[in-house]
Formats: structure tokens, sequence, C-alpha cells
């Protein structure tokens, strides 16, 4: 198949310009640039050969070497000698004016500079887009998948089983469309999927295209707006003009946040562009008829800042949480990524599953690589179990620190310190069983650790429960204070825990029989990062002192109650740390054994 060959006038353009410039370029090199005396000594010589006198300059040529019949051209300015002809006569110099039309001279001065300058500017807004128009920067950046493209299954997505559910419906809809209208039914228009980071939000939608073999255009919601007032209101309108050509489609927007906060939230008029924005994105919404096969995906993980215009009915008609996987969710999706690892038969991904509450599906996915690289750097054929614990404590928390070396007497803190905390959970009734404690150094500031294995998901929590957490958290701490006499810095993140723990209690839940059934919490956080400012109190300062003598006395008690336990178990405290200085790390089963005796 040929291709078809588009002749321009710009292009002849070019060539001519080039074409001057490089005959300019060439005829400078070869001739020579004088002075009128020295043009009158070549003249006197009789070495001028000869001539042409225009109205600023002269041009001429120079006998050559030994008579060559080539002469050497010669460029000199011209002034006021009135004898000039006479000796050009006198020395048989064949000589001849040049006729200079003024409009040659100011086409070259000014005309073609703007010629050029014209066609750079055609040049650069045709790269800026299609057409060559100013208003290509309000074409839509979203990323067109078409449906060959879009490979991605629900076999891909594990641990959200509810937000598939809810959306077999829509590929029920992409895929036989007629079943709904012959009853008259709408599927509704938006879809907003929220949760926090790292849940599969993303990767669903794209599940959901690839499910219904329909096209995908893809956008983040920072990319609607530029600089330039009304460019992301355009965007909006060419990204749901596109979207009417290729329907049935899916559009999705991510991080719906970025585009659509609450209007009105400042008072600076900083927020103009946005809001633009916003209100065509809801006029659009309200505009297409869903029934042509368009469906408007949205993701968040801060749902509560969202304008209330964007929820209503019509709009994000359905929104869907993905949350965070319980257990067995979890180990649904460590199966998904071990997919193309090759794992050993010893692996338990149950019991992956089961230490690492908390963990989003991006999380798992890590632990999941580096496992693999831990592997391969070891020169193993397979990944294990350990590569996969020890992926986990990476994740956790941090790598190794192999090189930090300390002292026998902070290694001794350090042990009794991570017992202290292993003993507490061990004798408490409400706690998780342990699962390692250990005295490597890790990440920053994690001189050791000790990791729990929660036997099932909780949502909830009571009151004995929180004391007990309570407990834990100061375990570390007392633990020192019994063994040396003294404490050290190395339960400044105890304290913050269970200083959290305590003031929660008293202030948001309630649990305080002194406050009694109140809550003194007004901060607004978002739903899934918990990183909301705080916008004042509004209780007294005698509340604030009592709320203080509250928190105060929930961390004394817990202490005394800590202290006593410790001391009871004094022998199991001092052996299991000196297991600890040996092995440096000691796992749960060995742990239990060690506890029994």
């Amino acid at each position: 198949m040929h291709r078809r060959i588009h002749f321009s006038v710009w292009y002849l353009l070019g060539v001519f310009l080039l074409i001057a410039i490089i005959h300019g370029f060439v005829n400078s090199q070869n001739t020579e640039r004088i002075p009128y005396s020295k043009f009158k000594e070549y003249l006197n010589k009789g070495l001028v050969k000869q001539v042409y006198i225009g109205v600023d300059v002269i041009h001429g040529e120079v006998i050559g070497e030994e008579g060559s019949r080539k002469g050497k051209p010669f460029v000199v300015a011209k002034v006021d000698d009135p004898d000039l002809v006479r000796e050009l006569e006198k020395h048989k110099v064949e000589y001849s004016g040049q006729f200079e039309n003024p409009w040659v001279k100011e086409l070259v001065s000014w005309v073609l500079p703007m010629l050029i300058l014209f066609a750079v500017w055609i040049v650069v807004f045709k790269k800026v887009g299609p057409g060559g128009s100013i208003m290509s920067f309000a074409k839509t950046k979203a990323k067109l998948y078409s449906k060959d493209e879009t490979t991605v299954t629900f076999d891909d997505v594990a641990g959200v089983e509810e937000a598939k559910e809810e959306l077999i419906e829509l590929i029920d809809f992409l895929k036989n469309p007629d079943k709904f209208r012959n009853l008259g039914g709408k599927v509704p228009k938006g879809f907003l999927l929220i949760g926090p980071p790292g849940t599969g939000k993303t990767l669903l939608a794209r599940a959901v295209a690839g499910e219904a073999k329909v096209p995908f255009f893809s956008m983040s919601g920072s990319e609607f707006v530029e600089m330039f007032v009304g460019v992301g209101a355009a965007r909006v309108r060419d990204l749901f003009h596109q979207a009417q050509q290729k329907a049935p489609c899916i559009i999705f927007i991510d991080e719906l946040d970025a585009l659509g906060k609450t209007r009105g939230g400042s008072s600076l008029g900083g927020h103009d562009e946005r809001e633009q924005t916003l209100n065509q994105l809801l006029v659009e919404m309200d505009g297409f008829d869903s029934r042509k096969g368009i469906i408007v995906m949205a993701a968040t993980n801060r749902p509560e800042i969202l304008d209330p215009a964007l929820l209503r009915p019509g709009r994000f008609d359905r929104q869907i949480l993905v949350d965070r996987p319980d257990i067995n969710g979890r180990e649904k999706i460590l199966q998904v990524h071990a997919r193309q690892v090759k794992l050993g038969k010893e692996v338990d991904l149950r019991v992956i599953a089961s230490r690492t509450p908390g963990f989003v599906g991006a999380d798992l996915a890590n632990v999941v690589n580096e496992a693999a690289l831990l592997g391969a750097r070891r020169n193993k054929s397979e990944v294990g179990m350990p590569e996969l614990e020890e992926a986990i404590d990476r994740v956790v928390a941090g790598l190794e620190k192999k090189s930090r070396i300390m002292s026998k007497k902070e290694r001794e803190i350090v042990a009794y310190h991570e017992s202290g905390h292993a003993l507490v959970a061990t004798f408490l009734p409400h706690t998780d069983p342990v699962h390692k404690v250990s005295i490597i150094p890790r990440g920053i500031a994690a001189l050791g650790y000790t990791q729990y294995l929660p036997g099932e998901d909780r949502y909830l929590m009571t009151k004995s429960e929180l004391l007990d957490r309570l407990c834990i958290a100061l375990g570390g701490r007392v633990a020192e204070e019994i063994i040396f006499g003294e404490v050290s810095t190395g339960a400044h993140d105890d304290l913050q825990k269970a200083t959290q723990i305590a003031r929660r209690m008293v202030k948001e839940f309630g649990m305080s029989e002194r406050l009694g059934l109140v809550t003194f919490e007004r901060e607004r956080k978002s739903l899934f990062l918990d990183n909301g400012l705080g916008v004042g109190k509004d209780y007294s300062e005698q509340t604030a002192y009592e709320i203080d003598l509250e928190v105060k006395r929930l961390i004394d008690e817990t202490y005394d109650r800590v202290k006593e336990i410790l001391e009871t178990h004094r022998d199991k405290l001092e052996h299991l740390a000196k297991v600890l200085l040996e092995k440096e790390v000691v796992e749960g089963e060995e742990f239990k054994r060690i506890v029994s005796l």
C-alpha cells in the first residue's frame, strides 16, 4: 500500500531558504572582504580583473596567480571616490553597475523574517495537537485501551468478591444491552470505587472492561486541570465526545478526589479552574444516556471530601467498597501473585495470609516479589517459607541492619525489652499468640521486634482487649525497669502507642466511668487514611483536665498490672532474654517451650 505524499508551499519555502543559506555560506567562504585602500592598491598594480559597482559595495575579482583565468573574488565597502571610474578606465578594468530594487531590500530585511516566524508558529502548534490550533490544549489526555488490549479479567482480581458481584450486572449490560432496554431498565450511570490505597480499585475497573470486551478510557483526576482556565472543562467535553464515538465503552477516572473536592471550600478564589472542570463533569454526566453504553467509573480513597453533587442519584449512583481483604481474601490474592513464582511444596499460603493482617493487594504483591528476589539471591530453585517469612519482615519492619554494631549492654536491654513484650502477651487472655521474637535491628530505628499471629481478622475491640494491648505496649519498658533498675529511650514508640490507646478509650469510645458515655472527638479524619486535620475542641479546659487525669489513671493502673505479671514470671523473662542473646531470633514453637518450662 503506497503512502500518499502531500505537497505544501511551506515545503518549497523551506527548500528555498535552505538553498539560500547554503549559497550565502559558500559565497561567504570564497569571497574576501578587503578595505578600500587594499582595493586601490590592487587597482594601481593592475591586479583587478573586473568589478561590479553596487549601491553600497563593490564586488570584483583579482587576477589569479601566474595569470590563471580564474580570479579570486573580493568585496569592498563603497566610498565616495569621483576618480574611481577614470582609474578603472586607465587600468583597462571591466566595470559595470548593479541595479538594486528597494522593495527587494525591504523584503529581505523584514518580510522574510516575518514569514519564517509564521512558519515556525504553524509547526509548533501542529506539534501541540491536531489541527494546529491553540484549542488543541483542550484535547483529552485519556489513554484509550481497545477491547483487545484490556486483557485483565476477574481471574486476575482476588480478595474483593463482594465488589466483583456488584459489577457483574454492569458487565451483563455491556455485553447484552438489549436485555435491559426491552424492559425499559437503566443501568446506573456511574460506579464509584472507594477503598484504601492499594486494594485494587484500578485493577478492578480494568477487569470490568476486559470481561465486557469494550474500549476503556483511563485518566487521572489531576490530568484534567491545567494552568489555563477552561482547559479542564474542554477536556471533559472532549473525553465524553470520544466516548460516544466508541460506545459501548467505560470511562475510568482515577483519584477522583483531585477533581471532585467539595466546592466553595476556599474564599481565596484559587480553585476556579478545578470548580469549572467539576461543573462540566456534572453537566456531562447529566447529559448522556447510559443506554448508549457509556459507563463512568471512578476511584478514590477519600470519599468524605467529594462534592455531594457527584454522589447524588443520576451521577455516581452506585458506590462500591473495595476494602482491605480478610484472611481468606489475602490467601486468594497470594495465590494470584504466586502463579508466576515457583513455590516449594512446604509453602503454606494460609500461614502467610494469617501473618499479614491489614495488608492490601499491593502489599501482598510486594511480599511475593521480595520473596522471589531473596530466593534468586540465595541461588535457590524455588521459593520457600523462609523467603516468604523474611519478605514479610522486610515489608513490616524494614531491612536487616547487619552493619549496625551494638554494644553488649545495648543488646541486653533490647533482649529484655522484647522479652517483656512477648511474655506479657502470653499471660494475658485477650491477645494474639506470639509468632517470633527478634533482636536483629531493622529499618530506621527498630532495634528489635515481636510479631504476633492473629487467629482471625478483628473489626471490633472490647474494653478488655484494649486494656490488654495497653499492657503489651508497656511490657518492654517495665521489663527494663525490673532488670536494670532504670529505663532507656527504646520505649519511646511504645509509650506513644500506649498513650494513643488510652486517650482514644477516654475521648472516642466512652470507656471511662468518670467521664461517662460521652465522646470528645471532633476531628474530621479520612475514612481510610486516618490523617485528617483537627478542627479544634468543643469542651472546656476543665474537661480537658479531667481527660488528662483519666488517661494517666489508665496508664498507671496498666503499669502496675504489667509489673505484677513480669515479677511473677521473672525466671522466664531472664531465660528468654538469654536465648535471644544467643540466637537473636526465637520462633513461635521454641517460644512456647521456653514459656512452658
